[in-house]
């Protein structure tokens, strides 16, 4: 990828429905050279898609935290099961370091989180949790 490719992505990054004229404006190169690279971004895999971000995706968790969890013993595929069950868990990520697992959640108040947390320590295996809550989001990936 070269200047050109990085500030072309940048570039969707920030309004992925921007038009061929526009990015070509932006970029200064033409319309055609918009179009291919975009085209060869996505053959090459550089590009795997694009999405759409509504408001009410953004509003849907006033309240959002990171809880990281340390587990004993050989319980992370069974406390992986029982996150994915919890409608506030919105992702789970293995680390490696002092944490085992890094649960990303999402809930209307604080107290629904407080009720999250309070019923995830209580789950078999988990030896000890931190949470964060999370106050803004500047880029989302």
């Amino acid at each position: 990828m070269d200047d050109v490719d990085n500030k072309l992505i940048s570039a969707l990054r920030h309004d992925a429905r921007a038009s061929l004229s526009d990015l070509a404006l932006l970029l200064g190169v033409s319309r055609t050279t918009v179009r291919g690279r975009i085209e060869r971004l996505r053959q090459k895999g550089d590009i795997v898609g694009f999405t759409v971000v509504l408001k009410e995706d953004t509003a849907r968790d006033p309240v959002r935290g990171l809880m990281m969890i340390g587990i004993e013993g050989r319980g992370t595929d069974r406390i992986i099961r029982q996150l994915s069950g919890l409608p506030a868990v919105r992702a789970i990520h293995s680390t490696n370091g002092r944490w085992d697992l890094i649960v990303e959640l999402g809930t209307a108040t604080l107290e629904e989180l407080d009720e999250v947390l309070a019923r995830i320590r209580r789950f078999d295996g988990v030896a000890n949790s931190e949470t964060n809550l999370l106050l803004a989001t500047r880029k989302a990936g």
